[in-house]
C-alpha cells in the first residue's frame, strides 16, 4: 500500500480507491427544458434543489438522475424478465457518474382503484389478515377468507391425469373461502342508475329517446339498438311491455347480426356500468363525468355496512374485534390493540405489525384508518404513506428521491418531516429533495438553485452551495428566502354568511362555524384536523360554487394547454372564420392531421425490452399538421406557428390586430394571472410539473360563473416567489366580488387572510372542533393554538 506523510513525518494511510466516489457526477444534462446542466451532488448528504415551478428540478433529479439508476437495474435482469418491465429511455445526458440505487418517493397519487386502501397499499392489511387466520374464533379458514379482494367460490369437474403411460379421468372438487362481500363485491358501495337519466320514455328509440353521451342517432351505439329486433324502435319506451323493456334494458351479451355485421348486443343498463361506470372518475371526460355524476348514485352497501367483507369474514374475532372493525379504527388506536396482544405463536407477525403501525404514527399519519380508500388521500399523505416502508429499512448507501414531502403539512408536522429526512441521511444515504419550503432548504447541507426563470427561462444552476452561500447569492430563491408576508393594517368586512349547524362529516364532532362570504377566508389545521371535511362537507356544490382541488390533471402527450383549457376551441374558429374552412382542419387530432404520424408530430417505433425510439415525423416536420392546413394563415401565422408560442405572445397576438379573439384572449390572461405565462401553447400535458398543472387547472376554473370559490392547498408546487403572486390573484378574485376560502397551511397566505379559522387541536378524533375563528392578527395575539404560534414566528410577533 501505498503511504502519504504528514507535517509531523507519521506515515499516513493513503485513501482507499473504493472511497474516491464520494459525488454523483451529472455533465451536460439536456432533458426537457435543462441547458447542458452539469452539477457534482455530495452522497451521504441531504441535498435540496430549488427554483420556480418549471425551472428544471424534476428534470434533473427524476427524468435524470433517477431514471437512470433505475434504467441500469433493470438492465440487470434477464432479457425475458426485462420484457415484463417498463422499458425506459436513456436520459439525454453526456455523462452520469457515481449512482447508487435510487428510491423514488413522489407525489403521483395513489392507484384510485375502488378496492384500493390504505391497509393493501402498505401491506398492513396483509398482516391483519394473517393474524386473524391464526387466532380469530371462529376459524373460518386462510388469509384469503378475511380479504374483500377475493371472492368464494366452489367448482367440481372431470380432469385428466397421465399416470403410468396411461391418461386416466377424475372428478376433482374445488372450494375458496373468500372474504369479499357478493353484494357489492368488495367495494363497499352499490350503484343505483337513475333510468330517468338515460332515456326520455315518452318517446320512441328512432324519435331520439336515449340521452345518453355517444348514443346519439346513426351511430353504432343507438344502431344496436334500433336494429336488433328485440322490440319496436317507432313505439314509445313507456309502451314496452314486460319482456321487451327487461330484453332493452338488462338482457345478457348476446351474438346477433345488425346491419349485416356480427355485434354483441347487451342490455343498456350492464352496458353504461362496463364502459363508464368501470372507469376511474377523474380519467372521464367532462361530459362524462357529468352524466355519471347526474344518473348514478353510489349507497353504503346495507349487506356489509360498507365493511366490504362477507358475513363471515366479519364473524370471526380476536378479543371481541373484528377484522372489519381493526381496519375501522383510527391507527394510532388499532396500534395500542396490537401492542396489548401477547401470542407467542404469532409474535414475529405482531412485532412487524406494530412496527408499520407505529411508523403510520411517527410519519404524522395516525389520524388514518386502514380501510380508508387509497383514492382520498391528499398528494402530501400518499408520498407519507409510501415512505412508511423505507422508514425501517436497514439498507445504506442508497439515494432516497423526494418530491416535495411537506406538501400538505402544517408548519407542525414539517419539523417532524424534517427530522425523517435527517434520520435517512444519518443512517449513510444520500436524500434528494425538490422542495419550496424555507424550512427544508434550511436543513440541507448542498442546495442546487435552478432557474433563473421558468420553462425555456430556466434549465440553467444559477446556484450551488449552502444555504448561507444560497442567501447571499441573490438569485430569485435566494433573495426571496426570508420573505415574511406581514399582517394586514386593516381586514375587509364580510358581506354575509354560510351557516354551517352540527357538522359530523368524518372526524368533526359537531361544529358549528359562521364561514364569512365576500372575504378571504383561510381554513387551516394540522393534518388530519377536519379542514376538508369541514369545507367539502358543508360548502353546497353546485351552482355558484367553483372547487379547485388537487385531484391531478389527466392527459396524454396529444392534450396540451391549447386543448385542456378550451383555448383551442376559439382558436380553430377565428382561424375557419379567417380562412372560410372548417375548424376540425385546425385540429391535431381531427381532419388538419398530419397522415404520417397521425398527428402526434412524432413517430414510435417500439423495440421490445430496449426502450422505444420516438423520431420527429418528416413529413410535418413536428409541426403535426398536414401541410395543405399549414397554407391557411391568421394574422400572418398559421396554425402550428400559434402552438409554439408562449402565453405571453399569445396574449398580445390575440388581443389586437388581425389575430384579435376575444374569447381566446380572456383564457390567455387567466393563464397569466397565475404565473403560466412561460408555457408554450402546445406544450405537452405530461412535461408539465406538479405546480404547474395546478395553476393551469386553477386558470381554467376562472372562467367559471361562481360566486363562491373553494380552493384547496392552491400553494402547493409554488416557488416562494409565486406565492405573492397568488396572493395577488386571490385579492382581484375577492375585490371582483366573489367569496375566497382557502384550505391552507402556508403562512404567507394565513397572514394575508381577512379571516381564519383554525381546526384541531390535533388529528383524527383528537381533532374536529374549532379552536380559533378570527383575525390574523387576533390569532398572533392570542397564539393560543399550534397554528397561532408559529403563525407569530413566522411574522416576528
Amino acid at each position: 500500500m501505498s503511504m502519504t506523510t504528514s507535517t509531523d513525518d507519521a506515515p499516513v494511510p493513503a485513501p482507499h480507491a473504493a472511497d474516491s466516489h464520494e459525488l454523483i457526477r451529472v455533465h451536460g444534462a439536456r432533458e426537457n427544458n435543462l441547458r447542458n446542466v452539469t452539477v457534482e451532488i455530495p452522497k451521504r448528504r441531504l441535498t435540496v434543489f430549488t427554483g420556480v415551478s418549471g425551472s428544471g428540478k424534476s428534470s434533473l433529479v427524476f427524468d435524470t438522475i433517477a431514471a437512470e439508476s433505475q434504467r441500469l437495474i433493470n438492465e440487470t435482469y434477464s432479457a425475458f424478465v426485462q420484457g415484463f418491465m417498463p422499458a425506459l429511455a436513456r436520459p439525454d445526458v453526456d455523462v452520469l457518474d457515481g449512482l447508487t440505487t435510487a428510491i423514488i418517493v413522489d407525489q403521483q397519487r395513489m392507484g384510485a382503484d375502488p378496492r384500493s386502501t390504505v391497509g393493501t397499499a402498505t401491506d398492513a392489511n396483509a398482516m391483519l389478515r394473517i393474524l386473524f387466520s391464526r387466532l380469530g374464533t371462529p376459524h373460518i379458514g386462510s388469509p384469503k377468507a378475511f380479504s374483500f379482494n377475493v371472492a368464494s367460490m366452489s367448482g367440481a369437474g372431470a380432469v385428466t391425469v397421465e399416470r403410468g403411460g396411461k391418461q386416466v379421468k377424475e372428478r376433482r372438487e374445488f372450494t375458496v373461502t373468500g372474504g369479499m362481500c357478493p353484494r357489492c363485491e368488495g367495494r363497499g358501495t352499490v350503484t343505483d342508475i337513475d333510468l330517468a337519466q338515460l332515456y326520455d320514455a315518452d318517446k320512441s328509440l328512432n324519435e331520439g329517446a336515449l340521452t345518453i353521451p355517444g348514443y346519439k342517432p346513426g351511430g353504432w351505439n343507438h344502431r344496436l339498438y334500433t336494429e336488433s329486433g328485440l322490440y319496436d324502435p317507432d313505439k314509445p319506451i313507456r309502451t314496452f311491455g314486460k319482456r321487451q323493456l327487461d330484453d332493452f334494458l338488462y338482457r345478457e351479451p348476446t351474438r346477433m347480426k345488425i346491419a349485416g355485421i356480427n355485434m354483441t348486443y347487451e342490455g343498456l343498463v350492464p352496458r353504461i356500468q362496463k364502459s363508464m361506470l368501470a372507469k376511474d372518475r377523474e380519467a372521464m371526460q367532462p361530459h362524462i363525468r357529468e352524466f355519471v355524476d347526474r344518473a348514478v348514485t353510489f349507497t353504503t352497501c346495507p349487506d356489509c355496512a360498507g365493511t366490504r367483507l362477507s358475513e363471515t369474514a366479519r364473524s370471526s374475532k380476536i378479543k371481541g374485534l373484528g377484522i372489519a372493525d381493526a381496519c375501522a379504527m383510527q391507527i394510532s388506536d388499532l396500534a395500542e390493540w396490537v401492542r396489548e396482544l401477547d401470542e407467542p405463536s404469532v409474535a414475529p407477525l405482531l412485532a412487524s405489525l406494530r412496527e408499520t403501525l407505529d411508523s403510520f404514527v411517527e410519519i404524522g399519519l395516525g389520524y388514518l384508518s386502514l380501510d380508508r380508500p387509497a383514492g382520498t388521500l391528499s398528494g402530501g399523505e400518499a408520498q407519507r404513506t409510501k415512505m412508511i416502508r423505507h422508514l425501517g429499512s436497514s439498507l445504506t448507501d442508497v439515494t432516497y428521491v423526494f418530491d416535495e414531502p411537506t406538501a400538505g403539512l402544517h408548519p407542525h408536522d414539517i419539523r417532524r418531516m424534517n427530522d425523517l429526512l435527517l434520520r435517512l441521511r444519518d443512517k449513510g444515504n444520500t436524500v434528494l429533495v425538490v422542495e419550496h419550503k424555507p424550512e427544508v432548504i434550511a436543513i440541507a447541507d448542498h442546495v442546487v438553485d435552478l432557474g433563473p426563470g421558468a420553462g425555456t427561462a430556466g434549465g440553467t444552476v444559477c446556484f450551488e452551495g449552502t444555504v448561507a452561500g444560497l442567501r447571499a447569492a441573490r438569485t430569485l430563491t435566494g433573495r426571496h428566502l426570508d420573505d415574511r408576508a406581514a399582517l394586514k393594517d386593516t381586514v375587509r368586512t364580510p358581506s354575509g354568511a354560510l351557516e354551517v349547524r352540527g357538522a359530523t362529516t368524518h372526524n368533526l364532532k359537531g361544529v358549528d362555524v359562521d364561514i364569512p362570504l365576500g372575504v378571504l377566508t383561510v381554513v387551516t389545521g394540522v393534518a388530519g384536523s377536519g379542514k376538508s371535511s369541514l369545507v367539502h362537507g358543508s360548502v353546497p356544490a353546485g351552482a355558484g360554487v367553483v372547487f379547485v382541488d388537487q385531484s391531478p390533471i389527466r392527459g396524454s402527450r396529444r392534450s396540451n394547454p391549447a386543448t385542456y383549457t378550451g383555448l383551442l376551441e376559439p382558436v380553430r374558429k377565428a382561424f375557419a372564420k379567417a380562412n372560410g374552412v372548417k375548424p376540425a382542419l385546425f385540429s391535431a387530432n381531427s381532419e388538419g392531421a398530419c397522415p404520417a404520424c397521425n398527428g402526434a408530430g412524432v413517430v414510435y417505433t417500439d423495440l421490445a425490452i430496449m426502450a422505444g425510439v420516438a423520431t420527429t415525423c418528416e413529413e410535418c416536420e413536428g409541426r403535426r399538421f398536414d401541410a395543405s392546413v399549414l397554407e391557411y394563415r391568421l394574422g400572418g401565422r398559421d396554425i402550428s406557428e400559434v402552438l409554439a408560442m408562449t402565453v405571453e405572445q399569445a396574449e398580445e397576438f390575440f388581443g389586437s390586430g388581425e389575430g384579435r379573439a376575444p374569447a381566446a384572449h380572456r383564457v390567455l390572461r387567466n393563464l397569466a394571472d397565475v404565473g403560466l405565462g412561460y408555457l408554450t401553447l402546445g406544450q405537452p400535458l405530461t412535461t408539465l410539473s406538479g405546480g404547474e398543472r395546478q395553476r393551469l387547472k386553477l386558470a381554467t376554473h376562472m372562467t367559471d360563473k361562481g360566486g363562491i370559490y373553494v380552493l384547496d392547498e392552491p400553494t402547493t408546487g409554488l416557488h416562494l416567489a409565486d406565492v405573492e403572486q397568488l396572493l395577488g390573484l386571490l385579492d382581484r378574485l375577492v375585490d371582483a366580488g366573489k367569496s375566497v376560502i382557502v384550505i391552507e397551511h402556508h403562512q404567507a397566505v394565513m397572514a394575508h387572510a381577512d379571516w381564519i379559522i383554525d381546526l384541531g387541536p390535533g388529528a383524527g378524533h383528537d381533532g374536529g372542533r374549532i379552536v380559533f375563528e378570527g383575525t390574523p392578527a387576533q390569532l398572533v395575539a392570542a397564539r393560543s393554538t399550534i397554528t397561532g404560534e408559529h403563525l407569530a414566528e413566522y411574522v416576528g410577533r
